[in-house]
This record gives C-alpha cells, sequence and structure tokens, in this order.
C-alpha cells in the first residue's frame, strides 16, 4: 500500500512526474495496470491547479525580493516555450500540446504544458484533454521502455 502512495506522490512532482513514477512502481514489484492508472491520476491532479494559479503566483512573485529571479526565469521559461509551441504548431496547437506532454522528456510534462497553455491564453477544456492525452501517451511509453518492450524492438531493428 505505500508503495501505491510513492507512486502517486512521485508522479505530482515536476519535472519527474510518471516518467520516474511507472519505473519506480515497477522496480518495487507493482503490477504494470495499477502503477500505470495510479501514475496518470497522481500526474493530472496538479494541472487544474497550475492552470488557474500557477501563472498569477508567478507574476506576484517575480516583484518579490529574493523570489523574484527564479519566479521571473519560470515565467520567462514558460512564455518563451509556449510561444515555440505556438509559432510551430500554428492552427494545430492541441496537437502540439498533447505531444509535447506526451514525449517523456525532461522538462515537457503536464507541468511544463500546463503552464505554457496557461499562457498562452488556451482554454481550460482544451488544455486539460490535451495534457491528459500527452501524459496517457508518455505513460504508454513509459510502460514500454521500463518493461524491456521498447528494447526489444530496438535490438531486432539493429
Amino acid at each position: 500500500m505505500l508503495t501505491y502512495l510513492i507512486v502517486f506522490i512521485i508522479s505530482m512532482f515536476p519535472l519527474v512526474e510518471l516518467r520516474g513514477a511507472i519505473p519506480y512502481g515497477l522496480t518495487m514489484g507493482m503490477s504494470l495496470t495499477p502503477t500505470y492508472i495510479i501514475a496518470i491520476i497522481g500526474n493530472m491532479l496538479p494541472v487544474p491547479f497550475i492552470y488557474f494559479f500557477a501563472r498569477k503566483i508567478l507574476e506576484w512573485g517575480a516583484e518579490k525580493p529574493g523570489i523574484g529571479g527564479f519566479f521571473s526565469w519560470c515565467l520567462t521559461k514558460g512564455e518563451k516555450g509556449g510561444q515555440k509551441l505556438q509559432a510551430k504548431a500554428g492552427r494545430g496547437l492541441f496537437v502540439a500540446l498533447l505531444l509535447f506532454v506526451g514525449i517523456p522528456l525532461p522538462g515537457t510534462g503536464a507541468w511544463t504544458g500546463t503552464l505554457a497553455a496557461s499562457l498562452l491564453d488556451m482554454d481550460f477544456k482544451s488544455s486539460v484533454l490535451a495534457c491528459m492525452g500527452g501524459v496517457l501517451l508518455a505513460g504508454v511509453i513509459m510502460a514500454l521502455a521500463s518493461t524491456g518492450v521498447l528494447g526489444a524492438f530496438g535490438a531486432l531493428a539493429a
């Protein structure tokens, strides 16, 4: 039961998210289906809070001594990421956000994707659906990688 809670908590952390939670759960002996489901729920739980509050908190903190530099950096990084995403995506922003969140690389998860969507003034429903699709995709990729399936395909292709 403790392992389930740890997987849930790991999947909520920025940068790590389910990219770390799924391998952890499988390494600790959890079966794939509960690990995947718990990691998805944990990864998606912060999304509405990020969408509605992160931008406001970052803008508020950007002017405060001591934390202003870090908060400004986060805002700048989110804005630049959002602008790059929108420039490349054009009208396909929903799909671009889904793929951005779904490719399991550092800095491309639900936290960053939701912040970028918020900074781009993307509507809440589209943001959540794109992030959910991306989180589901990232979960599948991490599950395949963690169970060795992707390694087996790589060995066959070599």
